[in-house]
């Protein structure tokens, strides 16, 4: 199994509990989304939001070899902003709470999934993984 079928089976077993099939992958399309998204620096801005709302211990717990912290909806909310999360939501069909208490459960396995070697790279291979993950989910 490659990394990206893991990743998928992490996401949505992660989810199973708490959301519809339908939901699971429009939240990895959000995630998907965040992460890519070149107008706010893609995976790397991404991470730098979280660090500039003081949440740069969680994320680097993330990256690094070690266990992952957890971080809740409302953190997660508070480094999107509930703006950008209203604009996910229209865009991705799902209400902005399902976003965020669904990145709060899945950002940090696929972050974690992402950098292996406990760091996370300077070149476009993880926003390029991303996008092959949303390939092999609605491709």
């Amino acid at each position: 199994m490659g990394l990206f079928d893991s990743l998928v089976g992490q996401a949505s077993a992660a989810l199973s509990g708490n959301q519809m099939p339908d939901n699971q992958s429009k939240l990895i399309e959000a995630v998907t989304h965040l992460v890519t998204d070149p107008e706010t620096g893609g995976l790397q801005g991404f991470l730098k939001s979280f660090e500039d709302k003081g949440l740069g211990g969680v994320v680097a717990s993330w990256i690094g070899n070690g266990q992952n912290m957890t971080i809740t909806a409302e953190q997660i909310e508070q480094v999107i902003g509930s703006e950008r999360l209203q604009s996910l939501a229209q865009k991705f069909g799902i209400s902005p709470e399902t976003i965020s208490s669904g990145l709060a459960q899945v950002l940090p396995q696929i972050i974690d999934r992402l950098t292996p070697n406990g760091q996370l790279t300077e070149s476009h291979l993880l926003e390029q993984g991303m996008s092959m993950l949303k390939g092999k989910l609605f491709g």
